[in-house]
């Protein structure tokens, strides 16, 4: 039985849960590594990261790094004496520091590797349409999210899921997933998994402005998908042209209502307090929508104030 002395890299709520998991397990947490203090709101106060936050809470050794090859930085992580890291949420770490431990450094990533690797597996996975997530552990290496993988855990992806809700479901089974991960570890059980290569592996890349824009030449569920992959964050957008101005909307809740029409494709049509979109194969029912300078609203809130013209229609 070995005896484990973790130091643990993350950032976001995502990686708190982890972390909260290890901890309750009883295991030896020496060290967290997260992102530094940014400021953050209006006041530009200095914001702590989700992970650091729970740190402090717990009396845990705290690092910031801003840069993971300083030799500062080294020597701070070498005096831990970790012999086990686990990453959760953080940023892609120099070989000098994944090499560093004896029983290496371990990453848990929100999706069944080798599928959907790169900054945001849940997401891409819902706008693919996909029926089937997980999570997957794997010994970091030199590329990203390829290193040889211990263990996975799937969970369906319902047809109402968006990504708030897979985030949160996937948070826990990560979660139980790195204990079950160091259970291994401690008892020298590890068989790892090679990840095969092959032509049909989809990527996960950052969402940017670009890529999160709504393509409405595309079908009724793909769309659908779209949105909900993006719902509540970044936020799927386009621009509607209402008269003779044009505004940047972003959707959130959405349905589908899938029914022949003759009605141009992209055409806006307001009606009892309801907005929907003509789109090739039926409607989409926006549901929760935000217009610039507004907070996020539903929609029949929205149209007691607003009107969208007769000719409107999303770009």
């Amino acid at each position: 039985m070995r005896d484990l002395r973790i130091v643990f890299m993350g950032t976001p709520e995502f990686a708190v849960t982890t972390l909260k998991h290890i901890i309750e397990a009883n295991y030896n947490v020496v060290g967290v590594i997260t992102a530094p203090d940014r400021p953050a709101g209006r006041g530009r106060k200095l914001q702590q990261s989700a992970v650091k936050e729970f740190a402090v809470s717990k009396n845990l050794p705290i690092l910031q790094p801003t840069n993971l090859k300083s030799p500062e930085f080294l020597n701070e992580l070498e005096s831990l004496k970790p012999n086990l890291q686990v990453v959760v949420a953080f940023r892609m770490l120099p070989k000098v520091v994944w090499q560093l431990p004896e029983y290496g450094t371990f990453n848990l990533h929100a999706s069944l590797l080798p599928q959907y690797r790169g900054a945001a597996p849940i997401n891409w996975a819902i706008i693919n349409g996909e029926t089937i997530t997980g999570a997957s552990t794997f010994f970091i290496d030199e590329k990203i999210d390829t290193g040889a993988m211990i263990l996975q855990k799937e969970t369906p992806i319902e047809s109402n899921d968006n990504v708030g809700s897979l985030h949160d479901r996937l948070m826990v089974l990560g979660a139980e997933l790195v204990v079950d991960t160091l259970a291994l570890i401690k008892e020298d059980k590890v068989q790892t998994t090679i990840q095969e290569e092959s032509e049909t592996l989809k990527e996960a890349p950052k969402l940017t402005k670009d890529n999160t824009r709504i393509d409405w030449s595309l079908s009724l569920n793909h769309i659908y998908n779209f949105i909900r992959g993006l719902n509540p964050y970044p936020a799927a957008w386009t621009i509607i042209k209402n008269g003779d101005i044009e505004i940047k909307a972003k959707l959130f809740d959405v349905e589908v209502l899938q029914e022949s029409h003759n009605t141009e494709i992209g055409e806006v049509i307001q009606e009892n307090n309801k907005l929907k979109i003509a789109v090739r194969d039926g409607f989409l029912l926006v549901n929760e929508i935000q217009l610039p300078g507004k907070r996020k609203m539903k929609t029949k809130e929205l149209l007691n104030g607003y009107q969208f013209e007769i000719d409107a229609k999303v770009l």
